[in-house]
This record gives structure tokens, sequence and C-alpha cells, in this order.
């Protein structure tokens, strides 16, 4: 049995990132007060990870305006991550920083790393500006993610958290009806 991760906090971390052209350095600091996205992946140079990753370059300006930052992790390290963005159409697109984690620290902070190959599942979760977990999501190694997909649940995320006793109901879209849990609800719905 495990415990939910479903609104902890961010645990410390330091990284070096791949991010636009240079590496720079990244702590849980530098995501505190805005929404992010941890999107770990099991690798650079794989078959999977660059479909995902070029999913997620191909929604970044929408979530940017959403006011939502990306940080892509694999256990990789940065070098790689520079070597991957030179030499990958799909992945010289992404404008979002690439972390290492070779020592697989963030990646076990967050409950994806299998331990004996050294890699991530493919997790992905979403934090609030508070940093706590709102999104939690875990694939297989061989199960894609879809960033529309993503991009729906941080929306929902969003509209609760400024609309305070409203929750969204499966599938629901911005602009459509949201519910206010109430006893006269119950066994209506």
């Amino acid at each position: 049995m495990t415990q939910s991760i479903i609104n902890t906090k961010l645990k410390p971390f330091k990284s070096t990132a791949f991010h636009k052209g240079e590496f720079v350095d990244l702590t849980e600091k530098d995501v505190a007060g805005k929404w992010g996205v941890f999107f770990f992946y099991p690798a650079d140079f794989t078959f999977v990870c660059p479909t995902e990753l070029g999913d997620m370059a191909d929604h970044y300006a929408q979530l940017q305006e959403m006011g939502v930052e990306v940080y892509a992790v694999s256990t990789d390290k940065h070098f790689t991550h520079k070597a991957w963005h030179s030499s990958s159409d799909t992945i010289n697109k992404i404008e979002f920083p690439m972390l290492g984690d070779p020592t697989g620290e963030i990646s076990r902070n967050f409950g994806v790393l299998v331990e004996e190959d050294g890699v991530a599942l493919r997790g992905t979760f979403v934090i609030n500006p508070e940093g706590e977990i709102k999104v939690a999501e875990i694939h297989d190694l061989g199960i894609g993610r879809s960033a529309s997909e993503l991009v729906r649940k941080i929306q929902a995320a969003q509209y609760v958290a400024d609309h305070d006793g409203e929750v969204c109901p499966a599938a629901w879209k911005p602009g459509e009806e949201t519910l206010t849990p109430s006893l006269d609800l119950v066994g209506k719905i």
C-alpha cells in the first residue's frame, strides 16, 4: 500500500537543465508561485519519448498562455538533452526546460523511478502555485500520453482552484457546467 502523492508538497531538488540553448540550474524554488507540469519519461534517444515530447512542444504555447511551465525530466544528464536537442527535429522544437536527473533523486521523489533500470516511468504531475501536487498520472513505459488531455486536466484544476466549492465533472471543458456538491445532489446525478 502506498500513500497518495496528491496534495503533497513538491520536495526539494536541484538539477541542471538544458533550456533555450543553455545549461541552467533549477531547484524547487524556481518552480514556486506558478502552475507547473513535471513530465517524466524514460530516456533520450528512444521511441515513444520523442512522440510525447513533440506533442507537449506542440501544446507549449497554449500552456504558457494558461500560466503553466513544463519541466521534462529523465535520468539522462543535461549534456544528453543538449545532444538530442541538436540531432532531432522533433526535440529541437522544445522550448521548455529538460531537466537532468542522473541520480534519480527527482524521479524517486515523485515515485516513478524504476530502480533496477535507472529510468523513470512515464509520469505526469501538475503542481499548483503553492507547490502542491494536484494531478498525478503514471503510465507503463510502452503507453504514450496526450498533451491535449493534460491541458484539459490543468484547465479543470485551475477552475477548481479559482472557484471555491465547485467541482468539474467527467470530461469537463471550459465553459461547460460544473457541480456544487451538496446533499441535494446525492443520488440525482
